[in-house]
């Protein structure tokens, strides 16, 4: 009896794990098959589409270049002008976001959780107290240097409060398993509408243009005219407007006046989900995790500093290179790498399993390239240094050096070395030590 119940439950066990197995399986293989890396050679690229807005620019790197698509991702940078705002969209990808230039506010509106910030003159008079308030979920201050992490499927909207442009370089993960459309970047605005400029096909557009206006009417329980003016949308205005006027909202730096509501009160779920942080700044030198005075530094931003990314399972780093100092040749172990250059200029070098020289060229300020995932790379920085922003494809990336302290080779036993590469014991000592101390940034060599 007991070994009949005993095969029995292996038996389960077995249907269990082969159809778990399955499962993850065909997951993979959903995942992978837009990774299917036909790169003949890999350049640095610029924007190539532009939508013009009242309230700025919105630049679009070509989604379909092979060195894109391989990394399936998606590329923009948007430019808003002084007190103008971008609008309110959301998108079925998780999005990670670099401030290059300016400052502002933005919110990123969690389903589900309560509005705990709470002001007065709104124009709704409280029940309980009789006088005018709003209430509006947290809204955050950023400034050059942060990166934010958007979640997919979650709206926000930015303000530029500056009096100058605010610029942000965005990577979006077409390739994560939140996204079940296809590959094509696409986001889905609340209001706005991208203009049509002899073009086809919308990639922005209005989701409440295309509602029955006493549907949405009979849902908000408004008037229907209301409704059409919320569905009317002046197409020449485009992803982001002009305020009519000085915008006022609760400010982290403000005092915050919680709401007695029983709702507004906190549980495990607004504890973890609604006050999770969304931005850190990798700007600051003392913060640094590689840090070399006479090579350069570099912050990384992963899930253990900024613990979105593990739901996201992106990251970021912002590096530095002093004049004529160099990357060591490296490999990620874990994603694609996606440069932005920030300022400078740098010679990059691409190597595939080949052995073919994907990139030989030279980069500067603007310019985007994709690196694959363990394809070997590096960079030597200018007379004027190097300093850029890379956005990966993992929530706690793991790079392999090919030189420095940590590298694969000074790791190796002599006789490996000697054996591989015909080299006298006393060459390969000089293979492993001769970078000292440094690892990953290297200063110019003195030979």
């Amino acid at each position: 009896m007991a070994s009949t119940r005993f095969l029995l439950a292996l038996s389960l066990c077995l249907l269990v794990s082969a159809a778990v197995g399955e499962k993850m399986s065909q997951q993979r293989i959903r995942l992978s098959r837009p990774q299917q890396c036909r790169i003949l050679r890999i350049s640095a690229m610029q924007p190539r589409n532009q939508i013009q807005s009242e309230g700025g620019i919105t630049e679009l790197w070509d989604e379909k270049e092979a060195q894109f698509q391989c990394a399936g991702v998606a590329a923009m940078r948007n430019t808003l002008r002084p007190n103008a705002l971008s609008l309110p969209n959301y998108h079925p990808n998780p999005r990670l976001v670099y401030i290059e230039k300016g400052e502002g506010f933005i919110s990123v509106i969690f389903p589900g959780c309560a509005e705990t910030y709470q002001a007065r003159g709104s124009e709704q008079p409280s029940s309980e107290q009789g006088e005018k308030r709003d209430l509006h979920q947290k809204v955050h201050r950023i400034r050059r240097g942060d990166v934010i992490a958007l979640p997919p499927g979650a709206v926000h909207w930015c303000h530029n409060d500056g009096s100058e442009d605010l610029i942000a370089i965005s990577v979006n993960d077409l390739n994560h398993q939140s996204n079940q459309l296809d590959h094509k970047f696409r986001s889905f605005y609340l209001a706005g509408s991208e203009p049509q400029a002899g073009k086809s096909e919308k990639t922005f557009h209005n989701i409440f243009q295309a509602f029955d206006a006493e549907l949405m009417a009979e849902a908000f329980n408004v008037s229907p005219d209301l409704i059409r003016r919320m569905q009317t949308t002046e197409e020449e205005r485009g992803l982001s407007v002009m305020a009519r006027e000085s915008m006022r909202y609760i400010r982290p730096d403000e005092d915050i006046k919680e709401s007695s509501k029983p709702y507004h009160h906190n549980n495990g779920f607004e504890e973890t989900f609604c006050t999770m942080k969304i931005r850190t700044n990798i700007e600051n030198q003392r913060d640094a995790d590689i840090y070399s005075r006479e090579a350069g530094k570099l912050n990384v931003v992963d899930m253990h500093k900024l613990p979105i990314l593990s739901y996201m399972d992106m990251s970021a780093e912002k590096g530095t290179l002093f004049p004529n100092s160099m990357l060591s040749p490296h490999w990620a172990m874990d994603g694609h790498t996606i440069v932005y250059v920030t300022k400078g200029e740098a010679k990059v070098e691409v190597v595939d399993h080949s052995g073919q020289t994907m990139m030989n060229d030279r980069v500067s300020q603007g310019d985007m390239l994709v690196v694959p995932q363990f394809y070997t790379s590096t960079a030597r920085a200018g007379n004027e240094g190097f300093e850029w922003v890379a956005f990966k494809t993992s929530g706690y990336p793991m790079r392999n050096d090919m030189a420095g302290y940590t590298s694969a080779l000074r790791a190796m036993p002599l006789q490996v070395l000697t054996n591989a590469y015909q080299m006298s014991p006393a060459e390969a000592q000089s293979i492993k030590i001769n970078r000292g101390a440094q690892t990953f940034l290297l200063s110019p060599a003195s030979r």
